[in-house]
């Protein structure tokens, strides 16, 4: 039996109209570094589906690039960025903000998510510490959408956060490498709901269908100043932009990017129902396409031989959390393989 594969969600190359589109410009002669047409019509679509007429739009290739990128330019030479403990950027980016000479705060979260009242809290205790000018102040404030542990925030945990971000003056970014996932996931949060309450957000590419790619998304024009200049500086401006302009022009042709994002959240959701019939213990209700179950190690060892996953945290002294991840590409095939493997 051939190993199966759920460890994430970028296992698999692309969807097929991207892969067609690629094949049919392959010979055409574009100008480089993201000033092709199909950058620019990939942008305008971003736009208009955000309902943001003014939004500027980057191209990006990668996650952890694109984080570093947006936080370091966003910030003062003095400044922070605010996440929680489970934020990507405080855990599995390998000290990359920290890298850019940025400090990470953390707070605590509950279920991945960050609470409006403990940031209003923290970002009023620093303003009145009569010593916060020896302190690194905080610039920004880090969310993602879906979070680490698959949750999502509602319309009204948006709304709050944005206010007090905006009470403190502090943009609200928002890791949006599975935003496709949360968008089909919860239907009434939409990418113009995203763009009403985040300042600078992110549509990952990378794990929702594309090749590769990030589509940055700076909603109020200036906030990010000279950002073409700072992405050349990060290493992380693309000679073959176009390459990255056509995958989110297809993206958002038609509404594919929510289609095929839709897939990952039954294949998930049949994933849950089958795991229950099993018996098998959830860690929590995720709705999209990262679901956590526990297990005992003792299984986990028999387990690992077959089928890859995620160890995600120790739950107690003979239990892990682990994670299975379902795509745009997963079928009800593969669900079922994985289940009668359990």
């Amino acid at each position: 039996m051939a190993i199966l594969h759920f460890e994430s969600d970028y296992m698999e190359g692309c969807t097929p109209e991207i892969l067609e589109r690629l094949t049919q410009i392959n010979l055409q002669k574009n100008p480089g570094y993201g000033t092709d047409d199909y950058c620019k019509s990939a942008a305008e679509k971003i736009r208009a589906a955000c309902k943001c007429p003014g939004a500027e739009v980057f191209f990006l290739e990668g996650g952890t690039q694109t984080n570093a990128t947006v936080i370091a330019s966003a910030l003062k030479q003095w400044q922070g960025v605010v996440a929680l403990e489970s934020g990507h950027i405080a855990v599995h980016e390998a000290g990359a903000i920290e890298a850019t000479g940025h400090k990470v705060f953390t707070l605590k979260g509950e279920a991945g998510k960050m609470n409006a009242s403990d940031l209003n809290d923290f970002l009023t205790t620093f303003e009145k510490d009569g010593n916060n000018a020896h302190m690194v102040e905080p610039g920004l404030v880090y969310i993602s959408y879906p979070t680490e542990y698959g949750t999502l925030y509602s319309k009204e945990e948006l709304k709050s956060l944005h206010n007090v971000c905006t009470k403190h003056k502090i943009p609200l970014y928002l890791d949006g490498a599975r935003l496709g996932y949360g968008l089909a996931a919860q239907p009434n949060v939409t990418l113009a709901d995203i763009a009403k309450y985040c300042d600078i957000f992110y549509i990952g590419g990378t794990k929702c269908g594309a090749l590769f790619g990030e589509a940055v998304v700076c909603t109020k024009p200036g906030l990010l100043p000279h950002f073409f200049t700072q992405i050349k500086q990060h290493g992380a401006l693309m000679a073959k932009g176009w390459l990255l302009g056509i995958q989110f022009d297809t993206l958002f042709t038609d509404n594919l990017y929510l289609k095929i994002c839709q897939n990952a959240i039954r294949k998930a959701e049949y994933l849950k129902t089958r795991m229950l019939e099993k018996g098998v213990k959830f860690f929590n209700d995720s709705k999209t396409n990262q679901q956590f179950f526990i297990f005992e190690n003792s299984k986990l060892k028999t387990h690992s031989k077959k089928v890859v996953y995620s160890f995600w945290e120790k739950y107690d002294e003979t239990s892990s959390v682990i994670r299975f991840a379902t795509s745009w590409a997963t079928t009800r095939e593969d669900v079922d393989k994985l289940v009668d493997l359990i």
